[in-house]
């Protein structure tokens, strides 16, 4: 048969997740302060108080650690756009927080994530990203060079010659 705690025994265990500090906890928990530090050591030893103590632990590192699918639900958030990030940006008239969803490249990242976990990706869909994220490169390649940013500064001009001559009278 199960043993319960007593209300002073969990409040015990209580404040010593909290704290980690076996004293501290006993005091809090009603003990006397003079018996509080050899009260809390003992409490630790006891088999249904140290189960508790262990249950409550895992209960909450499985609420602070993420799970797979979990996992999963964030990258899907972030692929889709859904997911915003927070941007403050400062001005004359004052700071202005502003929400921005992830980047084109940040979002393709996302989705090859979640696709390394399914085996047997489609290729159609490797294509598919593949595309994608050509185009996000000449996007950003576009917006570099309206502001001035690329860092390359050689231009490729590309000359359709075909069908014609030098003399402008296309072969007539």
């Amino acid at each position: 048969m199960k043993r319960k705690l007593t209300p002073k025994q969990q409040r015990f265990a209580d404040e010593y997740i909290k704290s980690g500090n076996a004293a501290n906890a006993a005091r809090k928990a009603g003990y006397s302060k003079r018996s509080a530090r050899s009260v809390g050591q003992e409490n630790l030893t006891k088999p249904d108080i140290k189960k508790y103590i262990d249950e409550r632990m895992a209960e909450i590192a499985s609420k602070r650690i993420m799970d797979a699918t979990e996992a999963v639900e964030l990258l899907t958030s972030i692929a889709r756009g859904e997911t915003k990030k927070t941007v403050y940006i400062g001005t004359a008239d004052g700071v202005y927080e502003k929400h921005k969803e992830a980047d084109l490249k940040t979002r393709i990242s996302a989705t090859k994530e979640i696709l390394k976990r399914y085996p047997g990706n489609d290729k159609l869909v490797e294509q598919q990203i593949r595309k994608l994220k050509a185009d996000a490169d000449i996007a950003e390649w576009k917006a570099g060079e309206l502001v001035g940013t690329n860092k390359v500064n050689d231009k490729t001009v590309l000359v359709d010659d075909i069908g014609g001559n030098d003399n402008g009278d296309n072969g007539n």
